[in-house]
């Protein structure tokens, strides 16, 4: 293997927020804050360079324009779907749509700043 993800860095209006959200969904700790309002979360016995990758919520004033290139795809590793989508629901994700047909098998949520998300009907192992 030549490269893994190691971070997916997020721009965004209010990092303290949303690391607070994605904190929520995926079950990460805060790890760090740098000097440009940045703060990384990841798993709470592993960090960076784990077997998942970090986030890193970023700063910034720019809109968003468009629809995103890249999204985030989570799996429920406890309960099933249904569970899964009251959870996040409670944590403050809303439903998105995206042109979905409604014969998908995962279900398309935004984070409180408007970012899509899907979540997958397959359990997963927790790591």
């Amino acid at each position: 293997m030549a490269c893994r993800i190691s971070e997916l860095v997020i721009d965004c209006a209010d990092p303290e927020r949303l690391a607070g959200f994605w904190s929520g969904v995926l079950g990460y700790v805060e790890l760090g804050r740098e000097e440009d309002g940045s703060i990384e979360i990841g798993p709470p016995e592993a960090g960076f360079g784990g077997p998942q990758p970090t986030l890193i919520l970023s700063p910034s004033d720019d809109p968003r324009t468009g629809k995103l290139r890249l999204h985030i795809d989570v799996s429920p590793t406890d309960r099933d779907q249904a569970a899964e989508w009251e959870r996040l629901r409670a944590l403050g994700a809303v439903p998105a749509d995206i042109g979905q047909t409604g014969t998908e098998r995962w279900h398309v949520l935004a984070d409180p700043e408007g970012n899509e998300f899907c979540l997958l009907r397959t359990r997963i192992a927790a790591v």
